[in-house]
């Protein structure tokens, strides 16, 4: 059931079209064509996509927002840029903008230099890798509209088979290792009740909104006012878990984040991190690290040594499945 102030005849109302045509979504030109300067922020939703070295699905990512992109501030933080590629898609999507990064500052650095850049009410996390379903940055900000009190809201990630991400979780505990969403138990048992704590998404029932810890930074639209309120992305996570940090401040700030199940991504996954996957593997468990000592207990605190050794073996343990995995591409 959803939790209280979240009915779900809600979200049946948040869709309909007269919302929409009410929103400034329904004429976001309107005050440049009345030659008004307006206090109001030209587009209601800027949708922030940070990539590395990604421009073969970054193009299909923008196709895919190509029906939104008059409706939308669209916002490429591109690190370790090629200019020519640059270039290219500029060419291509001349209502995107690209902001142009000589370094690669992380996942947490670039959301927080796109967000800079816009006014909007709205901002709307999408990694470069996933087709966007058309319509989804107004449906997601009509949603919020009827729900002030929701500071952060994400839609259902598929893969590209089809099946459902488990892009909704609870926070990290004891049992995550043995029955998070990759864990041995859960691809084994995906029923079990451990794994049933860790991804509540999986007892949703289709359509109806749920109030957890935190949705995937892959695809989540987080409200102006909780972004600044919180200051932004913490930087400290270089890439991973960020998204789980600041769901986790966000609660302690008293918003809400909810899953809500209508169609969002469809998200390929890994597309950056690829070009670098040692350093990926390495920047996992670094920010696992980090979220556990910046978020646990002072009686926690206590078994910070045995969590980093319990990372570093579990590090090198993953290192050699990798090792091994491509020398058998190779055999």
């Amino acid at each position: 059931m959803p939790k209280a102030g979240i009915p779900p005849s809600a979200l049946h109302s948040a869709f309909q079209q007269s919302a929409f045509q009410q929103s400034a979504f329904g004429n976001p030109h309107s005050a440049l064509e009345f030659g008004v300067v307006s206090s109001e922020p030209l587009h209601r939703v800027a949708v922030l996509i940070i990539t590395y070295r990604t421009y073969p699905e970054l193009r299909r990512c923008l196709a895919s927002l190509a029906a939104d992109g008059a409706a939308v501030d669209v916002i490429v933080v591109d690190h370790e840029s090629d200019p020519a590629e640059v270039a290219a898609i500029r060419r291509e999507f001349p209502w995107t903008r690209i902001l142009v990064e000589p370094a690669n500052a992380g996942f947490a650095a670039g959301v927080n230099r796109g967000a800079r850049e816009t006014a909007a009410e709205y901002l709307l996390l999408v990694n470069p890798d996933s087709f966007v379903e058309p319509g989804l940055p107004a449906r997601l900000a009509a949603w919020m509209d009827a729900h002030p009190e929701v500071g952060i809201v994400g839609p259902s990630i598929s893969n590209p088979d089809g099946s459902t991400q488990a892009s909704a979780r609870r926070f990290p505990d004891f049992t995550t290792a043995i029955a998070g969403r990759s864990a041995w138990l859960t691809r084994v048992l995906p029923g079990n009740p451990l794994t049933r704590h860790n991804l509540p998404y999986a007892r949703t029932a289709p359509g109806e909104p749920i109030e957890v810890d935190w949705v995937s930074g892959a695809c989540m639209m987080i409200r102006r006012g909780t972004f600044d309120q919180l200051g932004g992305i913490d930087e400290g996570f270089f890439l991973y878990w960020e998204d789980a940090d600041f769901c986790r401040r966000a609660k302690q700030a008293r918003w809400r984040t909810v899953y809500l199940p209508v169609p969002g991504t469809v998200h390929i996954g890994g597309a950056s991190s690829r070009h670098a996957s040692d350093a990926a593997l390495q920047a996992f468990h670094d920010s696992a690290y980090r979220l556990f000592v910046k978020h646990t207990t002072p009686v926690g605190r206590f078994f910070a040594p045995l969590v980093r050794g319990a990372l570093r073996a579990r590090l090198a343990l993953m290192r050699r499945l990798v090792r091994a995995q491509v020398r058998r591409s190779h055999e």
